[in-house]
């Protein structure tokens, strides 16, 4: 009973802070970019996907440049850019471009209802890459300051945070995104 009464609470938590804003569509992109320099935050977590399988933050090093997209059930401009997003996903070679997604309000250990929502969106959407499930391991690391959905990391190789942004874009500015910082690295 007490491991239910933490998940509930954590649960709550967290829904309170993913539910205070959806981002929506950004005119002018809000960006945080971390410091070029050896003080780079870097990015450490165990998940779970939909299908079951463990992820961990090692998946970085898979390439050049990882794109982890945080979206909501809730949240329209999430599922708005999620077929777009779908298709830059399957446009580059693997060892340059790897995209996730993070379902910001379902628990690794929701309901299986709740579960197969989820798995039902992403594949509504097309969005056919892996979407990890929320966990405290995630929460603490990376999504503390997350304050409203969609907001997008980029992580480079060793996991450190090369840029943030908040809200929906079009695949014309991701992809100008994406090429911009494949360019930097």
């Amino acid at each position: 009973m007490k491991i239910k009464t933490k998940q509930w609470l954590l649960l709550c938590i967290l829904c309170a802070v993913f539910l205070s804003g959806c981002a929506g569509d950004t005119s002018k992109e809000e960006t945080a970019p971390a410091p070029k320099e050896e003080s780079a935050e870097t990015i450490t977590f165990e998940a779970m996907d939909l299908e079951g399988n463990a992820v961990t933050s090692e998946i970085c090093a898979d390439s050049r440049l990882t794109m982890i997209n945080v979206w909501a059930t809730y949240c329209n401009p999430c599922l708005s850019e999620m077929p777009e997003l779908g298709e830059l996903a399957k446009e580059y070679k693997a060892e340059d471009f790897q995209l996730l997604g993070i379902v910001s309000d379902v628990l690794e250990e929701e309901d299986e209802e709740m579960l197969a929502y989820a798995a039902d969106l992403v594949e509504e959407t097309e969005a056919d890459y892996p979407h990890l499930l929320l966990n405290e391991s995630l929460y603490k690391g990376m999504l503390q300051d997350v304050s409203a959905v969609p907001t997008t990391f980029f992580l480079n190789k060793e996991g450190e945070i090369l840029d943030v942004v908040v809200g929906a874009m079009d695949k014309s500015r991701w992809k100008e995104k994406i090429d911009g910082l494949l360019e930097d690295l």
